[in-house]
């Protein structure tokens, strides 16, 4: 018996499965770390009540859920805008890294009222992290260098060049750790309820810009064009070498807000090491969220109670931390498994072999 995969091209994609993909890859991942969890001998059921439940019904968890849902937004959205365009910006992490950088120097070195001074931290932040995004950008649009390694690697040397400026030139505070100096309070973010920064109203209005961006305006549709068809774009008279200098450019400015928000609105210093993989995570974000900036930051809000609630589930349920990470790890598996089963209809074809080889045998011997 013969069994023949059969791979065919889908012509249209059902509706069901285009927008019911974010939520089965969710689920799927969920079902497979559910495994992991009895492995544990932990309840799947309450491991996952106290890592979704309790965060969404008390106001701690709320509160925490906002606050580390504003770099996870802002980044997604650093990797949504060049995926639109067909490129991968993995550099995010540097591009935080490099934001943080620049608003924190701003924050030490200027004296100004806070309603100017914040305002000045992210825009500084935005223009170094676009300046950092803007060489794989630029080695991608002028010379076609991979802009997944060019992007990645640069990440590296941000992180040695956080390492040098915070043990040396922008070293301050008591003692000799690797930090600088605590920010003033016309330097740190206000609040606006709730223990929850203004970086959240940040975060929000990049989406709503975004989407302006993207749905009603000509350079959305050239970005989306650009990515669907480059060489057919380029035909229509589109500049490839614009796009993609634009969408990195953009997204590393919105890298860049993420990192100053994490310094200035949470952590009032900034520390080596103190970025959390904001950067890797936006990977997952906006590879869920690739369909609109809205569903990026529904994104970036379900990573975020991902992150609170498995910290609560490790303290009350002695569940292991990397938990999280493997929630993230099967999210991007079973996305790209999704995307297959997109693009391709599979079928299934069982043949009798033996029978029919052996009918051809016998009728060339008549």
């Amino acid at each position: 018996m013969n069994v023949e995969l059969n791979l065919r091209p889908r012509k249209n994609v059902p509706r069901w499965l285009a927008y019911g993909t974010p939520v089965f890859t969710v689920l799927a991942a969920l079902a497979v770390s559910g495994v992991a969890l009895v492995v544990l001998d932990v309840s799947p059921v309450t491991a996952y009540s106290t890592m979704f439940l309790d965060t969404l019904t008390t106001q701690f968890g709320q509160t925490e859920t906002l606050i580390k849902s504003v770099p996870l937004i802002l980044t997604g959205l650093a990797v949504y805008l060049p995926l639109k365009a067909g490129l991968f910006n993995i550099g995010a992490e540097g591009q935080l890294i490099f934001g943080a950088l620049a608003g924190t120097w701003i924050g030490l070195n200027v004296s100004l009222p806070m309603v100017a001074l914040v305002p000045l931290m992210f825009l500084a932040a935005a223009i170094a992290a676009g300046f950092w995004a803007w060489i794989p950008a630029w080695l991608r649009a002028k010379w076609d260098v991979n802009e997944i390694i060019t992007s990645l690697l640069l990440s590296f040397v941000a992180l040695q060049i956080q390492g040098f400026l915070v043990r040396g030139p922008m070293q301050g505070g008591t003692g000799n750790f690797p930090q600088t100096a605590r920010f003033s309070d016309a330097a740190t973010i206000p609040t606006v309820g709730s223990g929850v920064h203004a970086g959240i109203l940040v975060a929000a209005l990049m989406v709503i810009l975004t989407y302006v961006l993207m749905a009603h305006t000509r350079l959305g549709f050239e970005i989306t064009f650009v990515g669907s068809n480059d060489e057919a774009a380029q035909q229509a008279g589109m500049s490839k070498y614009k796009v993609y200098i634009l969408v990195f450019v953009l997204g590393g400015a919105f890298a860049g807000m993420a990192g100053i928000s994490e310094i200035a609105g949470l952590q009032g210093r900034l520390r080596a090491g103190f970025e959390p993989g904001y950067g890797f995570t936006a990977i997952p974000i906006a590879l869920l969220g690739r369909n609109s900036a809205a569903k990026v930051m529904l994104a970036g809000l379900f990573f975020a109670v991902l992150f609170v609630g498995g910290s609560s589930m490790e303290v009350a349920l002695g569940v292991p931390a990397a938990l999280v990470e493997v929630i993230q790890a099967l999210v991007i598996l079973f996305l790209i498994t999704a995307e297959f089963f997109k693009r391709y209809r599979v079928g299934v074809t069982v043949g009798r072999g033996a029978s029919a080889a052996g009918a051809t045998t016998r009728g060339g011997g008549d």
